[in-house]
């Protein structure tokens, strides 16, 4: 960007919500409303479904749409939508998980029950987002890419870093979108966005509401780096973007946590605002809930400028008059539908519905 003070006008006018489209979007396990953000500022109107209060009610006070506060089990009757998105739970396969990774056996995997949606909606297009870590699941991914197929849709997929589509942080997600028509991911932008672009105009000051590292704590990073060969220091470097953003490392007093070394020294951690801008949520965007909790929404969410970005690529498949015949889809996806099922009784499954 030209100057520290046009990233934060820049997204808060590029993802301003609207409506213009006549699509419906679901968003499933929609979290605060990262890409339901992204969708609306693209002009789709969205209904959301996520467990956590706080992160329903930071959808609810943002977005357009509605946010339904539930937790969504197979068989759920949702409405009649021509999109689907969402970002089934990943603990099962987060490098983050803290040791607990079950996969596929974990009862916080999600996708049973977003391949349920899917079958049950039927929509024109579907997307979800997850970490890359499902693509080396043992296997697990294709099962999923397997029911997606049987549902008669073209299925493709692609690992995309939210640095490459103007967010000033390093990213990597995995995509994947279901359609039966034409699709392309977008194109990255071509350019960095940094910290300073983001940040400039907070980065080198401190509030009273500001916290600071202790020495203790100063020592024990020190420890931390050393013992890890941290090439580079974990300290913010302003002319780069940020280091992947997550749960722990903007919420806790951890060794990996993300922090801004001040002029004279001092380092503190991040504020709630410089995490979300970071996430390239705008300023005017306002998060429900307590510091944690706050912290958490935007760790877990989808950049929303990257999430616009895919909508308007999603856009333009609604749009394309390319209409793939069901014998075009099944020519697509043959040979590649020979894997054993996500569900526990195929046979019924797939008679039953």
């Amino acid at each position: 960007m030209n100057n520290m003070v046009d990233y934060p006008d820049y997204i808060g006018d590029v993802l301003r919500p609207k409506k213009t489209e006549r699509e419906t979007v679901l968003d499933l396990f929609a979290g605060c409303g990262g890409l339901s953000l992204g969708f609306e500022a693209a002009g789709y109107p969205t209904i959301g479904y996520e467990m956590d209060v706080a992160a329903c009610e930071t959808y609810n006070q943002n977005l357009i749409g509605s946010c339904h506060n539930v937790k969504l089990t197979e068989g759920f009757n949702y409405p009649h939508a021509d999109i689907v998105i969402g970002g089934p739970p990943c603990q099962p396969f987060s490098k983050f998980g803290f040791g607990n990774q079950k996969g596929s056996k974990d009862d916080r995997d999600g996708f049973p029950i977003f391949i349920d949606a899917i079958r049950r909606v039927q929509p024109k297009i579907f997307l979800f987002e997850n970490v890359r870590g499902l693509l080396y699941s043992e296997g697990y991914f294709d099962i999923i890419l397997t029911e997606l197929y049987r549902l008669g849709y073209v299925v493709e997929y692609q690992l995309l870093n939210a640095a490459n589509y103007d967010v000033p942080q390093m990213r990597e997600r995995l995509f994947v979108v279901g359609h039966r028509s034409e699709y392309r991911f977008p194109k990255p932008s071509g350019k960095k966005v940094t910290v300073r672009d983001a940040i400039g105009d907070t980065m080198l000051t401190a509030s009273e509401s500001s916290k600071f590292l202790t020495a203790s704590m100063d020592v024990y990073v020190a420890k931390y780096e050393k013992a890890s060969n941290c090439i580079n220091p974990r300290d913010l470097n302003f002319d780069k973007p940020a280091r992947t953003l997550t749960c722990r490392n903007i919420a806790a007093a951890t060794a990996d946590m993300h922090r801004i070394k001040l002029p004279d020294g001092r380092r503190r951690r991040l504020s709630l605002r410089e995490a979300a801008r970071l996430q390239s949520f705008p300023d005017w965007f306002e998060f429900s809930g307590n510091e944690v909790q706050r912290f958490y929404q935007i760790g877990n969410a989808v950049s929303p400028l990257l999430a616009y970005q895919l909508a308007m690529s999603i856009k333009d498949c609604c749009q394309s008059d390319k209409k793939l015949t069901s014998h075009e889809v099944m020519a697509c996806t043959t040979g590649r539908s020979k894997q054993k099922s996500l569900f526990h009784n195929e046979e019924v499954y797939y008679e039953k519905h």
